[in-house]
Parts: structure tokens; C-alpha cells; sequence
């Protein structure tokens, strides 16, 4: 009797959690007032794993829209960007998207309007993208494509997020991550049809309890932001993880987003 009700707290708590962590989850989409122009339309993707898709917690302030910053809903519709702006699982919460997005707002000429696009899927690998595998039921080289195709039919792509390697970051996979991330961004390329398409990318944290790991991964995906002038190197490594040494919190999320932007902007001077 003693252990099934522990078992029933045990639930109880979770869900309590689980409630709380989605309390402040947009309940209402916002569609824009129209349409924006193609050539008044700046899209990115964001992709990669976990950290990408978010798992910060909403607060208030990152569900207050722009109407220059849109995103899509699960059926690909145009909305306004509010947090989360992944819908691929139930595993989502803050990512850096709408951060990224008001921040560039204060670079760029106020007739532009910025697409964000989600394609991240948590806990994902290389080797997954690589062979387009189907994870948590995404086929994920496939729906990158798919959003590729809705980029360029919104608007002009401009550029891909990228922050991944958690997965990669054992022993036996360590030593292929490069090749495996340079195997990737050529795909992402060749779909694109750009050679020269922009890809930011962000290291992985300073937290983690087998650090030695991760910074392995981070000193390779500087080597490639080296070896290739368009591709560009984000830092993470003053970032705070949520409690689990693993995800960045809300506050790291939003420098995330606010780094890329001013990444992306000097880019573009």
C-alpha cells in the first residue's frame, strides 16, 4: 500500500511539473493582418536537436508577438511568432526563435520581415540526418526539405540555425562529428540550391558533467566554421543550463536567439 502511493505522488508531481513548465504557452494563434511580399521576406531554419527545439521555460514576455516576425503552425500556416515555436513533439518549450527574430528587427530596414521556420527535432544525430531517419515521426532530412520549399515560397532564405551534438557526444561518434556536420550542410546546400547558403552555428554548453565530451564536439564545429567563410561560429560557453545539465534556461535561450541575430547582421553588412 506504502509503495503504491508513493507511486501516485510520484505521478501526481510529474504532471503537476509537466502542467507548470506549459503554463504560459500561447492558448490563441495569431494569423498576420496579410500576406507579406517575397522580396520583403527574410526566412531561416531553425534545426538541429534538443537546445534548438527549446526546453526553457515560456514566460510572458516570449509569447507577446511581432508582426514582423511569423513562424508556421503544424499545418504550415503563416502565424505570428510566439514561444514555443516547435510543435514536432511534446518534449518543447523556450527556444531562441522570437528572440532571434526582434532582435534582427533592430538590424535591418523596417519593410523586412522575418520567417522563422522550425525543423530541430530533440535528441536527434548526425548519422539520423544523414540517412533522413524517421525520429519521434519526423523523417528529418525530408522535412527540411519540405521547409526549404516553403522558405522559397515565402520569401528569400537567408540562412540556417544550427545547434546539435548532444547526441554525437560519446565516445564511438566523437571522432566523426565534423565530417558528419559537413556532410549535412552540404545536403542542406544542395537542397537549397544556394553552394554559398549561410549556416550559424552554436556551440554546445560549458555544463555538462562529462565536459571533456562536449568539448570535443565544440572544438570540431569551430574547425568547420574555420574551414568554410560562410559558416559562422556562435559561442555558448558562459550559457546556464535549466537544471539538468543539459538544456540551456530561458535566459540563455534568449542570448542565444539575440547572438545569432547580431551574427547574422554583421553577415550581412
Amino acid at each position: 500500500m506504502k509503495k503504491i502511493i508513493f507511486i501516485c505522488i510520484s505521478l501526481t508531481v510529474f504532471t503537476t511539473s509537466a502542467q507548470n513548465e506549459k503554463i504560459n504557452f500561447p492558448k490563441v494563434e495569431e494569423y498576420p493582418t496579410e500576406i507579406p511580399t517575397k522580396e520583403n521576406t527574410w526566412v531561416f531554419i531553425m534545426t538541429g536537436q534538443s537546445n534548438m527545439t527549446g526546453r526553457g521555460f515560456v514566460e510572458p514576455q516570449d509569447t507577446i508577438s511581432n508582426p514582423r516576425v511569423l513562424s508556421i503552425n503544424k499545418d504550415n500556416k503563416l502565424i505570428l511568432a510566439k514561444e514555443p515555436l516547435a510543435f514536432y513533439s511534446s518534449l518543447i518549450g523556450l527556444d531562441c526563435g522570437l528572440s532571434f527574430g526582434k532582435e534582427l528587427l533592430n538590424h535591418i530596414d523596417e519593410s523586412i520581415k522575418v520567417l522563422i521556420l522550425p525543423t530541430a527535432v530533440g535528441g536527434s544525430s548526425t548519422n539520423q540526418w544523414i540517412n533522413d531517419d524517421e525520429h519521434r515521426g519526423i523523417k528529418l532530412m525530408s522535412n527540411f526539405k519540405e521547409k526549404i520549399e516553403l522558405a522559397q515560397k515565402y520569401g528569400t532564405l537567408k540562412g540556417v540555425l544550427w545547434h546539435q551534438g548532444e547526441s554525437d557526444a560519446h565516445d564511438e561518434l566523437i571522432p566523426f562529428y565534423k565530417e558528419n556536420i559537413t556532410v549535412i550542410f552540404r545536403k542542406f546546400r544542395n537542397i537549397s540550391g544556394s553552394v554559398n547558403l549561410p549556416i550559424y552555428i552554436a556551440q554546445l554548453g560549458s555544463f555538462f558533467p562529462e565536459q571533456e565530451k562536449w568539448n570535443k564536439i565544440n572544438e570540431q564545429i569551430e574547425q568547420v566554421s574555420e574551414q568554410d567563410e560562410n559558416i559562422y561560429l556562435i559561442k555558448t560557453d558562459d550559457f546556464v543550463h535549466k537544471g539538468d545539465s543539459l538544456h540551456f534556461n530561458s535566459a540563455s535561450q534568449r542570448l542565444m536567439g539575440i547572438r545569432f541575430a547580431k551574427t547574422v547582421s554583421k553577415t550581412m553588412e
